[in-house]
């Protein structure tokens, strides 16, 4: 979901896997033979290998804008939460209380003819206190009312634990208020970036229009405000840091007074926004990005009253157009999916109110999806694997000769720290305080929103709680959370291939072993090696050390600055560097407990291949997809993550293992000359 960009999901592996109807036949192994295109050499390109047939016969959908085995199996949670919901909201006087909430939200979610028919009623009011502003001295506390319903204005504001007191929840001002997607849309001169900017001017004017003939005003001033708005948002992208820049958590380190803060903006009222934002008292607080805030100043300076309600007014519709009568959500599709990212088609109304719940009472909704969805087996294996990579990663530090022995003492210990939650929350969200009605679904969506945002602002000052999970338990993703030093693995991603008891222990360690070794391994990559065990931003590295892991970490950045996703692009080899050492070591973790596993016993071919064939071929064909061009363009701007191709050839292309497996000769394409390594 697009809305989702805005929000920190720590370091997330996001790879997912398949079962569909069409994913091959049955094999011994658990491999996907279909999906392979024998007349390739594993050795020339080891992906096409694995799925070139799977490309040819898995076309993209008309309501995707990526297409692979993960969205297969996302494709198969959002059907088993569409039977919890439609059973929650048919079920009448006799349903307990989580069935009532995700229930009802489901139903009015569904109920578009209630939708069309109070219009843009639902966001009047923000809508006239907008046009009240009287002056730039008032826009402290409007910016907290837009914040509060959710409509995330000039910056963001939240609570996260304290990078360098990571027992302690602290207040956070980070930058924000763009509407699309990263800062470099707004400033790259090639000829598409040029276009697209066009396209969003054109989107926001269209929007705007529809808000006026919905309130039957003039469209003729719709043009002026839409390029007002693109020169404040333009401004504001100015200003921001980039995102190969904010992957150094130093660079987004700076805690201060709220007196220190609100002398980098003293046009913008800091101290009347934090006394109305409905927190508590607070001394001092992490400015994320102090150039940004410093920035702010002059654009609000520069910037008329007219202007600021026009970007005030645009910023309500882009957040809310989700909730808001058809041609609102159809023109919001319009821009983001079908020409940011090359979708056809609008998905059903049902997945997209079985996403908006899951968004809205997540782990209400997931409460019910683990009853019927979770194998205890699962979660079995995940914690067995886990604590078999770690031993790895063990062994792996202790063999790394570029490590000085005091470094690896410190890397022991954060080693040993790491905790790991499977599947869902111990202790489920309490959302009895949500006021849930089958006839109201803007008004759901605003109070699970505010739920949200009061839930966060009440950890100011308290104690860190490790125990929580910032993914819903039928998400298809794991992720490693630096500052609690934890791995988390929800329910929705447990699930064949990953984890399969009709799958060779050769294809499990490379589906669900592979994603451990992913994320133990983001503990020490480029960001995450940045903390200790604690959890803490410090410095453990003696100087050599930081100096050779920086250098072996070139050479993957440099590795994969030169793979090209689509015509004319290159990936940003210090984006992605976090999410690609994450894969070359956790691939190489996994392999490395298969073999211990496999010691003594008979190396037996099934389905042709032996086990480490197995091994690479399960993890290759995890990332079997098709992408549009319009997505593959906008990933290589955003995404952190290689696309499937090089997250199979890059890591493999590094591993003498795989080499030896395929028996590769030096020289071909799928053995690199100068292999990259860092874990």
């Amino acid at each position: 979901m697009r809305k989702l960009r805005f929000f920190f999901v720590a370091v997330a592996l996001v790879i997912c896997a398949p079962q569909s109807s069409d994913a091959g036949p049955a094999s011994s192994s658990g491999i996907d033979l279909k999906a392979m295109d024998t007349t390739v050499s594993p050795c020339q390109n080891f992906y096409q290998y694995a799925c070139a047939a799977w490309r040819r016969n898995n076309p993209i959908p008309p309501d995707q804008s990526r297409w692979g085995r993960f969205d297969q199996l996302l494709e198969n949670n959002l059907v088993i939460e569409r039977e919890i919901l439609e059973k929650a909201a048919s079920a009448g006087a006799a349903r307990v209380a989580i069935e009532q909430q995700i229930g009802d939200f489901y139903a009015a979610c569904m109920d578009e003819p209630a939708i069309e028919a109070k219009g843009i009623q639902p966001i009047a009011q923000i809508l006239m206190e907008i046009d009240a502003l009287a002056s730039n001295e008032d826009l402290a506390k409007e910016t907290v009312r837009l914040h509060d319903a959710g409509v995330r204005t000039f910056f963001n504001f939240n609570v996260r634990p304290d990078a360098k007191n990571a027992r302690e929840e602290i207040a956070t001002i980070d930058q924000g208020g763009i509407g699309l997607p990263d800062r470099d849309y707004y400033l790259k001169t090639d000829a598409k970036s040029v276009e697209l900017r066009k396209q969003y001017e054109e989107h926001i004017r269209a929007m705007l229009g529809l808000l006026a003939k919905n309130e039957g005003a003039s469209e003729a001033d719709t043009g002026g405000k839409a390029h007002a708005v693109m020169t404040l948002e333009t401004a504001l992208a100015k200003a921001s840091m980039d995102r190969v820049a904010r992957r150094n958590p130093d660079n987004t380190y700076h805690k201060m007074t709220v007196g220190e803060l609100a002398l980098l903006t003293p046009d913008f009222n800091w101290k009347q926004y934090m006394s109305t934002v409905g927190i508590p008292h607070v001394e001092s607080l992490n400015v994320a990005a102090p150039d940004f805030v410093k920035a702010l100043n002059t654009t609000l300076r520069d910037t008329s009253l007219t202007d600021i309600k026009a970007y005030l007014t645009w910023q309500v519709l882009l957040h809310k157009a989700d909730y808001l009568p058809h041609a609102f959500e159809a023109e919001d599709f319009h821009f983001f999916e079908h020409i940011l990212r090359g979708t056809e088609a609008m998905a059903p109304r049902w997945k997209r109110c079985a996403h908006r719940a899951d968004r809205a009472l997540g782990e209400a909704l997931g409460q019910e999806f683990v009853k019927v969805a979770f194998s205890g087996a699962s979660k079995e294996k995940a914690l067995a694997l886990v604590g078999q990579i770690e031993a790895e990663m063990r062994k792996d530090i202790e063999s790394a000769d570029w490590m000085t022995p005091a470094t690896k003492q410190q890397a022991f210990a954060k080693l040993r720290a790491v905790t790991n939650k499977i599947g869902y929350p111990e202790k489920w969200r309490d959302y009895s305080s949500v006021r849930i009605a089958r006839d109201d679904y803007f008004g759901n969506n605003l109070r699970a929103q505010e739920f949200e945002i009061r839930r966060n602002f009440n950890k100011i000052g308290k104690p860190v709680d490790k125990s929580e999970w910032t993914m819903t338990p039928p998400t298809v993703n794991a992720y490693y959370a630096a500052p609690m030093n934890n791995i988390n693995f929800p329910a929705g991603i447990l699930q064949s291939p990953f984890y399969s008891v009709k799958a060779a222990e050769a294809v499990n360690y490379g589906g669900i072993g592979a994603v451990i070794g992913h994320e133990l391994t983001h503990g020490f990559d480029d960001s995450g090696r940045r903390f200790d065990g604690d959890g803490n931003l410090r410095d453990w590295w003696t100087a050599a050390d930081a100096k050779a892991f920086e250098s072996r970490a070139d050479c993957i950045a440099g590795e994969y600055g030169n793979f090209s996703p689509t015509p004319g692009v290159k990936l940003n080899g210090k984006l992605t560097l976090g999410e690609n050492a994450a894969d070359n070591g956790g691939v190489r973790l996994a392999y490395m407990a298969l073999i211990d596993s496999l010691a003594g016993h008979v190396l037996e071919r099934t389905d042709g291949f032996t086990p480490p064939q197995q091994f690479f071929l399960g993890y290759a064909q995890i990332w079997c997809q098709n992408t549009t061009e319009q997505d593959a363009r906008s990933r290589a701007i955003t995404d952190p993550h290689s696309p499937g191709e090089f997250r199979v050839n890059g890591v493999l292309q590094n591993m003498p293992e795989f080499r030896e497996a395929f028996s590769c000769k030096v020289g071909e394409p799928m053995v690199a000359a100068s292999p990259c390594r860092v874990w």
